[in-house]
């Protein structure tokens, strides 16, 4: 009877999770990159997601429980993409995704494409073959602009955080496709941002005491650092769990080489 139990639940894992796809990773753009002639998009915060001709596909290997109805004309091929509501809507696109069955919160988002893995030729000519398939409401293609000149990217920049989003990606769309984090595919922001592990809270003073003052969190070169910015009193009341992995911005390095001005953005994966 044990026996059969550990049997069921290892299948029942296997659904849930599906070998974690290889994705083209961005770099992140400096003012000494030379960016004329790629192509220009609005960095999308929403959740990445893969469609492998089945399924979708979470960054991590998570198979995600989208409801029949959202993938139901998706085509065989395969397809890397953002699924998306709208500019400032991290959260709720969050808890749409994350949930293990699906529901009717999904009609609320859309698959913003950007890539289609495998297919031939440069970037424009492998964005046209979903673009000519084009059978179902819920996937969008991501437009890209080539790119004039450095004073034209500034621009759109100014005017993308201007209207709330995240930033700019800038990529080499002569390129066949490829995988991994490379140069030819920068993000571009007016500020820095990273990745921590929170592994501690330190009290609150003044207004905040009685709630959590800023997150001690592990970042990827095992230096720690205290982050104290970006949080709402629901936050500090009840913040991201220990293990949980967020993502802060911040402005240079100080002579320490510790992130300046480090402030909280967002939970990418809680624990």
């Amino acid at each position: 009877m044990i026996v059969n139990k550990i049997i069921l639940l290892f299948l029942f894992t296997l659904v849930l999770n599906a070998q974690k796809p290889e994705l083209f990773l961005l770099k992140n753009y400096t003012k000494n990159s030379s960016v004329a002639s790629w192509y220009m998009s609005e960095k999308l915060d929403g959740i990445r997601a893969y469609w492998d001709g089945k399924k979708l596909i979470s960054r991590s290997g998570r198979v995600l429980a989208a409801p029949k109805f959202f993938t139901k004309n998706f085509p065989d091929f395969k397809l890397d993409g953002e699924l998306w509501s709208k500019r400032g809507d991290f959260s709720n696109i969050v808890s749409i995704v994350n949930k293990k069955n699906p529901h009717s919160g999904w009609k609320n988002l859309t698959y913003n494409i950007f890539e289609v893995p495998l297919a031939d030729g440069n970037l424009t000519q492998r964005l046209s073959k979903i673009k000519n398939y084009k059978k179902s409401n819920y996937i969008k293609v991501i437009n890209q602009t080539q790119v004039k000149s450095k004073k034209e990217l500034d621009e759109f920049l100014v005017y993308v955080e201007h209207l709330g989003g995240e930033g700019v990606v800038v990529r080499d769309g002569s390129l066949p496709y490829y995988s991994g984090r490379k140069k030819d595919a920068l993000k571009v922001k007016s500020y820095t941002d990273d990745e921590c592990i929170v592994v501690g809270y330190n009290k609150g003073k003044g207004k905040y005491k009685g709630l959590v003052g800023s997150l001690s969190c592990r970042m990827k070169d095992l230096q720690v650092i205290n982050i104290g910015s970006g949080f709402n009193d629901s936050l500090r009341a009840v913040p991201p769990s220990l293990g949980s992995t967020i993502s802060f911005k911040y402005y240079g390095l100080t002579s320490k080489g510790k992130p300046r001005f480090p402030i909280f953005l967002r939970v990418r994966y809680a624990k």
